[in-house]
């Protein structure tokens, strides 16, 4: 089954849950599939959904620092529902000793020696991360591989 038949599944299954945030949380997921697919004219795969998904969990963790911010605990923790109910959907996430290792081995693979070849580094890492770790650790990881 692919992501994108299990995330229709579950909406079927919020529905007759009557799981009203949870659905909702769902369809603004399908939304913001189907939307891309338009705009691209494609068809998405698992790898799509999963970049679907990520945009969807910044915006959420950026709208979450914000309400926070403006003291709207009530916001906050609707947004942190909703980046649950999302991260449910990607893979397992890498533990901290796995991120360095794919970093490093890009490092040597890349020859990258300055802070100015980040961004070959980064081009073989992030195939390799996609969905499983937050690329703004992986950006600052990378960077202070380079800068030591």
């Amino acid at each position: 089954m692919t992501l994108r038949e299990r995330i229709q599944e579950d909406v079927k299954a919020a529905m007759k849950a009557r799981e009203a945030e949870r659905l909702g949380t769902l369809r603004l997921l399908t939304a913001a599939m189907k939307q891309r697919e338009v705009d691209e004219r494609v068809v998405l795969d698992d790898a799509g959904v999963i970049a679907v998904i990520e945009r969807m969990l910044k915006q959420r963790r950026d709208s979450v620092s914000q309400y926070e911010q403006a003291g709207r605990q009530d916001l906050a923790d609707a947004e942190k529902r909703e980046m649950a109910v999302l991260q449910a959907y990607l893979p397992q996430a890498l533990s901290a000793a796995e991120l360095e290792a794919i970093v490093a081995k890009a490092v040597e693979t890349a020859g990258a020696r300055a802070p100015s070849d980040m961004g070959k580094v980064m081009a073989l890492v992030k195939p390799q991360v996609a969905g499983r770790a937050d690329m703004g650790q992986v950006s600052a990881l990378v960077k202070s591989k380079l800068a030591g």
